[in-house]
This record gives C-alpha cells, structure tokens and sequence, in this order.
C-alpha cells in the first residue's frame, strides 16, 4: 500500500488547503497522474501519482487545511503482492510492520532483498556509522528516507546522553525559535549538500576601481546600474567559457549534464529567512534589465510575494555578503548545482598599478566553492581569472547589449 502525503511544493511551505480530489475510491490510476488539487499561499498545485495502481482510501476531506507530512490518499501499487497483518521487528529484509498510529493501515512486506533507500539516505547512514538496516521505516512501502535516518540519530544521542548524564542543573528556561519554514527547509538543503558535495573553496581579489568609475560615469549620464547586475554578466560569459560550473551530476547515470541554460540566483535576505530568486536567462539579457529584475525579484523576497517559478531551475549562484561587511567565508553549495561564488567588503587598499606606481585600489574578496567531483582546482581558478579581468576591464561588458 502506497501512502500519499501531503509534501512541500514551495519553498518553505508548511501546510495546504485541499481544494478538490481528482480520483475517488476504487479508481485505476497510472504514474504521475494528477490525484489532488492543493491551495497553498503562493499557488494552486496538484500532486501526482507515484505510482499505477488502485485508489483504496481517501483520509482528509476538501476544504481542510493540513500540516506537509500528512497523508491523503492510499494507493494499493500494482506491485504490491502481501499485505502483512502482525507487527514484526524491522530486520534485515526489511519486513513491514503494522503502523498502529495511521489509521489502521497495515504496512506490506518489501519484496526485495536489499534495503529500499535513496543513494542519499544511504550515504547519510555511512557517515554517521549507522547500519540502514537498522532504521525503522515509516514509509509504507518500506523505503528508508533521510528523516528516517535522522530521527534515528537523535534517538541514539538522547540515549548517549542520558547514559551520561551525572549531574541535574536547575537553570532558567531559555527562550525558543520556532525551527519550521523557510529556516528548516534551509537547514535540509544545506545539510543535503554538505553530505553529498565534496566542497573545495577556492579565493580571490578583485580590484574593483575601473568598475566603481565606470558606475559613476554612467550615473551622472542618467544609467544607475547596481554592482550585482554587472556580477551577473560577467558570470554569464565566465559560464559560457568554463560550462562545467554550469554543471549538474547525475551520479545515477555516471555522468556530467552541462546546462545550456545561464540561470543565476542570486540570495536575498528576508525576515523569514534566506531565498534565491533567479534571473533566468541571464545571458540572454542586457546589464539594464538584469538591474531591474534584481530589483523586482528583490522587492519581491522581501514581501513574500515570490513565485515558486522564479525560485526554480538556477544553474548557478552567487552571494553578494559585502554591504554586510563580511570578509570572508566557504560557501555552500546550493545542491544540486557545480559552484556559488560569493563577493566580500571591497576595501581601500594601496596597490602598485603597470607603471609602478602605488595608488589607493577599492579591493574585493570573493570565494568560490566548487564540487570537486565535477572540477578541479585549477579549473576553479581560471574561471575566477575570468571573471576578475571581466570586473576590472569592465567596459569589456558593454560590447554586449546594454
């Protein structure tokens, strides 16, 4: 029996309305097909099908409003063979057991060998030392997932912990923040990447001069451009000239998928948390209005009014920390992608320019880190020498459309 839940289909969503059910009981439906219409604050959705089989049962009624995780819909998979009617210990073969807590539903026995779970999942169990086989599944069809994994860390480290636990301090009750949305979701993804990408950073300077004048320059002839637009141009010539950071691996597959596509996010501060709003197509578009869908995506992160299309589909990021006054850092991968760059204070710095001479610089950090999977150090290092010379010649981005 296949458990349909409610899952997040938005960045950061917590809970859905159910508008309206596409199938009822007993119907025949194939994968992916449209089963139920969910109202969320951003959009209306419907999820699909994970697999062929029959409807049996239908849990929450339309117009309810519901917590992602909950289930809605059970399917019996046109692959189940045994349901199991006794609740048995987890073992090895990954046996199903009756869930006592899910409205009565019986698990059904895995029909393989080899513990169902994701390469992912897998991997998170090997790092923390832990057997898969052991980690109860909560899934219905018997499958391990990443939480399963991760509840089960925090059960063995509440043991550990109160094994040596010695002494009771009474101490005052701290305060709380609330670990849900936008944070959490963040905090998944993050972990997500951590895990899987082998992270290198690799960093740089960028004399920044040339650029501010330039700026200036264009200022006083009526053109106010925002540094982050320029970023994003050279970035896009940088990609097009080093594409195995616009990159994705398919370790399924054993291969490299280079993106045609220069989709750039960019991260944006909010009140609720960190978003990546994306500039899709950026090379397709002139420094102009690469400045003001910056400025639109912007407005929008701050408001809560973005689209969950336009926090899709990036193929590249950048973080611009620098007005914050941040020196330095090693970013994190947004997963699934190759690299994120991120630019630091720019500084006044005496430098020697070509005729040997020391002059005051306005002098930018950036770090980059990449997926040394995909690329190597030096790899890593031209591109950057790319995109500083870009920065530092910056008229050499005005020979594309302004």
């Amino acid at each position: 029996m296949v458990e349909v839940k409610l899952h997040d289909i938005g960045e950061g969503m917590t809970e859905g309305e159910i508008v309206n059910y596409l199938v009822k009981v007993g119907d025949r439906v194939s994968t992916d097909q449209p089963l139920v219409e969910v109202l969320t604050d951003k959009m209306t959705a419907e999820l699909p099908s994970p697999c062929a089989g029959t409807v049996r049962k239908i849990i929450v009624e339309p117009g309810e409003t519901v917590q992602v995780g909950t289930s809605l819909i059970y399917i019996e998979s046109d692959g189940d063979h045994e349901l199991v009617s006794e609740t048995k210990t987890l073992n090895n073969s990954v046996a199903a057991t009756i869930d006592q807590g899910i409205e009565g539903i019986e698990r059904i026995a895995n029909p393989f060998k080899r513990v169902l779970a994701a390469p992912y999942t897998r991997k998170l169990a090997r790092d923390n030392n832990i057997d898969i086989a052991e980690v109860p599944a909560t899934d219905l069809s018997g499958r391990v997932t990443e939480e399963d994994v991760l509840r089960f860390i925090k059960k063995n480290r509440e043991v550990n912990d109160i094994d040596e636990q010695r002494v009771q301090i009474k101490e005052e009750t701290p305060d709380e923040i609330p670990f849900r949305g936008i944070r959490k979701e963040i905090a998944k993804k993050m972990m997500k990447s951590l895990f899987t990408i082998p992270h290198v950073t690799h960093f740089d300077e960028a004399n920044m001069t040339n650029l501010f004048e330039m700026r200036e320059d264009m200022k006083k002839a009526g053109d106010a451009i925002s540094v982050p637009a320029f970023f994003i141009k050279a970035l896009t010539i940088s990609l097009k000239e080093f594409p195995i950071f616009n990159a994705e691996l398919d370790e399924e597959n054993n291969r490299i998928v280079l993106k045609k596509n220069y989709h750039i996010g960019f991260a944006t501060e909010t009140k609720n948390g960190l978003l990546v709003p994306v500039i899709h197509d950026a090379d397709k578009k002139s420094i102009k209005e690469i400045h003001h869908e910056l400025i639109e995506l912007s407005e929008k992160a701050v408001t809560g009014k973005l689209s969950l299309a336009e926090m899709q589909n990036s193929t590249f990021s950048m973080s611009n920390v620098g007005p914050l006054g941040s020196t330095g850092a090693t970013p994190i991968i947004n997963y699934p992608e190759t690299a994120l760059i991120s630019f630091h204070k720019t500084k006044k710095r005496p430098i020697v320019n070509d005729q040997d001479e020391i002059v005051i610089g306005h002098i930018m950090t950036l770090s980059m880190s990449f997926d040394h999977r995909v690329a190597d150090g030096s790899t890593a290092v031209s591109f950057t020498n790319r995109f500083i010379n870009l920065i530092e010649h910056p008229y050499q981005l005005l020979l594309e459309m302004i």
